[in-house]
């Protein structure tokens, strides 16, 4: 018995060790690899990691990234909630206009039809861009960031976040804190907490919301497309999700993908290819279905004060 024992414990072992060598269960609740441990023993390629699950094969990829998108909800514009403070009101219980001024503003937003109260106010002379920004500042609940409280980062030593999602949404990282995962992002006309959901989402950190000057805004974007880096590519005609799929199912080939990240910013679909020995390829698709001409167009806003 003993002997016998011994042999069944060997081939135990061996057993465990031949299991622990197989590709992971696939991510798709239907695939057909995952019925039999020799099939899976046959798949040599290691699975790709997609929103924390691994897919074993390239057909089951390819259904996963058609199914990783949730419906699309009908647009919405992004106002100011009812709780805020216009921004003409602010300004003026700051004294940094007077009641005729404000009024004077308004009429000039109204008979343009275009335009934000504070644009008027600044192009009549009546307030500056510091005063304004630190009126939206306090709209929004969140500091103003000064360029001169601290040096700016390198680009090299920020996240890799795509250029053109930072201009489509008028916004750039200013800081970043390795010790606690913590990164700083400007904005210059209004907070989107759901593109910055999205950062955390992708890059695996904390983020902290501030105002920033449109000119410093303007400046800092510059200074980041003067650092070339062929690491995102922009896709403005995507029909439906099946291309959406087989053009992300494509490229993750193309690269030898070994995790696929995606999130929903706005219009876009931001989708991260990590590669090895490379910085990861960012892929910014148009949503699938959606009818505007430019994937980053950005909605005119609403006259407001």
């Amino acid at each position: 018995m003993g002997t016998a024992g011994t042999h069944l414990n060997l081939w135990s072992m061996a057993r465990r060790g031949v299991w622990r060598k197989l590709p992971p269960r696939c991510g798709l609740r239907d695939c057909i690899h995952a019925r039999s441990w020799w099939r899976r023993l046959r798949l040599a390629p290691p699975a790709v990691l997609m929103q924390g699950l691994r897919y074993c094969a390239d057909s089951c990829l390819e259904r996963a990234l058609a199914n990783a998108l949730p419906p699309e909800q009908p647009a919405r514009k992004h106002v100011a909630g009812p709780h805020r403070v216009p921004l003409g009101l602010l300004l003026l219980s700051r004294q940094h206009v007077t009641p005729e001024q404000l009024r004077a503003a308004l009429e000039a937003q109204r008979s343009a039809g275009r335009g934000r109260i504070g644009e008027w106010l600044q192009a009549l002379g009546f307030v500056n861009q510091q005063q304004v920004t630190a009126a939206l500042a306090r709209q929004w609940g969140c500091p103003v960031f000064r360029p001169d409280s601290l040096p700016l980062p390198a680009p090299g030593r920020i996240p890799q976040i795509p250029l053109a999602l930072l201009r489509s949404f008028l916004m750039v990282p200013v800081a970043y804190t390795a010790a606690t995962s913590t990164l700083h992002m400007a904005f210059s006309e209004r907070i989107d907490y759901s593109v910055l959901y999205a950062l955390e989402q992708m890059l695996g950190c904390r983020t902290e919301p501030s105002l920033a000057a449109p000119s410093f805004l303007a400046m800092r974007l510059q200074r980041l497309a003067e650092e070339p880096e062929e690491t995102e590519i922009l896709f403005d005609q995507v029909a439906d999700v099946a291309e959406f799929a087989r053009i992300v199912h494509s490229y993750s080939l193309r690269v030898a993908a070994s995790e696929i990240r995606l999130e929903k910013c706005g219009r876009q679909v931001w989708v991260r290819l990590f590669r090895p020995a490379a910085r990861p390829l960012d892929l910014l698709l148009r949503w699938p279905g959606e009818t505007t001409h430019s994937l980053f167009a950005t909605e005119p806003a609403a006259p407001s004060v």
